[in-house]
C-alpha cells in the first residue's frame, strides 16, 4: 500500500449528514447538510459516529462566550463514540472496526498544557462529532471502556475527564480525605462517583430534596440543600469538626466560589470548573481573602489523564449518569432540553 492510501471497511463509505454551527445565531445557527464520506490522511482515522453528548461548553461556543472561538461553519460537539471505518496508511494506534472516542484537545498528550495546545479542540477549531462521520488525528484516538454502552461512553470526554482531573491533580484524593462537590450538573455527578471510587468521604451541595436523594444513591455521604441552608459553608465546617474539606470540586463558578473557599481546609484545594467570572457588579478582588489554600482552574485533561480515568472506570465498573437520549434528527431539541430543563445527568444524541 503506497503512502497516502487508506484502508476502509467494505460497505461503510456511503455519504452521511452533518450539523454545522454558525456562532451568535442561537439554535438557528445549527443547520444540516449532506456529508461526503471523508478521506483519512496518513495519520488520521474516519469514525462512523454512534452517540454524542452535549456540554456546557457547546452552548458557550454557540453564544460566542467560550475562550476559544468556534470556527464558522464548524461541525460541533467534542464528546462522542463510534466505530473506525477508515484508517490512514501510517496509523499504528488504531485499527478498523475498533470502538473509539477522541481526546478533548487535538494534540495534548501529556505534561503541562500550553495556550497553543488549548486552542486546538474538536467541535470548535476542528470539526467535531455531531455528524455521521468524524475525522480524528491518530494521536487523539481513545479506546472505550468495554462495559459501557455507546451513550454512556459518549459522556466521558469532557464532563467525566474534567471531574477526574479536578480530583486527581496534582495529587489524587484518597481514603481519609473529605471532598465537597458543588453543583449537580454532569461534572458534579462524576465528581461524586470518582471521589467515592477513590475512597474519599463526600459532602454534596444541591438544590432540592429529590436531587439530594439521587446524590446519596450515587455515593454522597452527606447532602446539604442550599435552598434550606443558604450559608452551607458553615454546615460543611460543622460536618468536618471545624477543619473544612481537603478538596472542593466547584462546578458552578464565581457565584459559589467564596463559599467554597470558606469550606476548604488549611492547605486544601478548590478545583474550579469552567470560566471564572465575577458576578455583575461585584469587583474581582482577591478571591482567596488571605486564606492559605490553592485555587486551581481545571482545563479538562490530557490524553494521559483520559487513559488513567478509563482504566479506573473499567476496573471499578463505573456507569455514567444519563438524563435523556435524543435521536439525531432532534439534535436541536436536545440542545434546548440541556439549556432549559436542568437535566440530572448527561444529554445524549444517538446517531444510527
Amino acid at each position: 500500500m503506497s503512502a497516502g492510501q487508506e484502508r476502509n471497511m467494505n460497505g461503510q463509505n456511503e455519504n452521511g449528514i452533518a450539523y454545522h454551527l454558525e456562532p451568535l445565531r442561537g439554535f438557528d445557527g445549527l443547520t444540516t447538510r449532506e456529508q461526503e464520506f471523508p478521506q483519512a490522511g496518513p495519520h488520521q482515522v474516519v469514525v462512523r459516529v454512534r452517540a454524542v453528548s452535549i456540554e456546557r461548553r457547546d452552548l458557550m461556543l454557540m453564544a460566542g462566550t467560550y475562550p476559544v472561538p468556534a470556527r464558522p461553519d464548524v461541525v460541533p460537539l467534542v464528546a462522542g463514540v463510534g466505530e473506525i471505518v477508515a484508517v490512514g496508511a501510517d496509523v499504528v494506534r488504531a485499527r478498523l472496526g475498533e470502538r473509539v472516542m477522541s481526546t478533548y484537545f487535538v494534540d495534548w498528550i501529556d505534561g503541562q498544557q500550553t495556550q497553543a495546545l488549548s486552542g486546538q479542540q474538536y467541535g470548535a477549531t476542528h470539526d467535531g462529532w455531531l455528524a455521521t462521520y468524524v475525522v480524528l488525528e491518530e494521536d487523539s484516538v481513545m479506546q472505550v471502556p468495554a462495559h459501557l454502552t455507546d451513550a454512556e461512553a459518549a459522556t466521558l470526554t469532557c464532563a467525566g475527564l474534567v471531574a477526574w482531573a479536578g480530583l486527581t491533580k496534582p495529587v489524587p484524593v484518597g481514603a481519609g480525605d473529605t471532598v465537597l462537590t458543588v453543583g449537580t450538573g454532569p461534572v458534579g455527578l462524576f465528581a461524586v462517583q470518582f471521589a467515592k471510587m477513590l475512597g474519599a468521604r463526600v459532602i454534596s451541595i444541591t438544590s432540592s430534596a429529590e436531587k439530594g436523594e439521587r446524590l446519596r444513591k450515587l455515593g454522597a455521604d452527606e447532602v446539604i440543600d442550599r435552598t434550606e441552608v443558604p450559608d452551607w459553608e458553615h454546615t460543611v465546617l460543622e460536618l468536618t469538626g471545624g477543619d473544612g474539606v481537603q478538596l472542593v470540586v466547584d462546578a458552578v463558578g464565581p457565584l459559589t466560589l467564596p463559599k467554597s473557599l470558606a469550606a476548604v481546609a488549611y492547605n486544601g484545594q478548590v478545583s474550579l470548573i469552567g470560566a471564572m467570572r465575577a458576578p455583575a457588579g461585584q469587583p474581582a478582588g482577591d478571591p482567596l481573602g488571605g486564606k492559605y489554600a490553592a485555587l486551581r482552574r481545571v482545563a479538562v485533561g490530557s490524553r494521559t489523564d483520559f487513559e488513567a480515568m478509563n482504566r479506573a472506570i473499567a476496573e471499578h465498573r463505573l456507569w455514567p449518569v444519563i438524563d435523556r437520549v435524543f435521536p439525531f434528527a432532534e439534535a436541536v431539541e436536545a440542545f434546548r432540553h440541556f439549556e432549559e430543563r436542568d437535566p440530572f445527568g448527561k444529554v445524549v444524541i444517538a446517531i444510527s
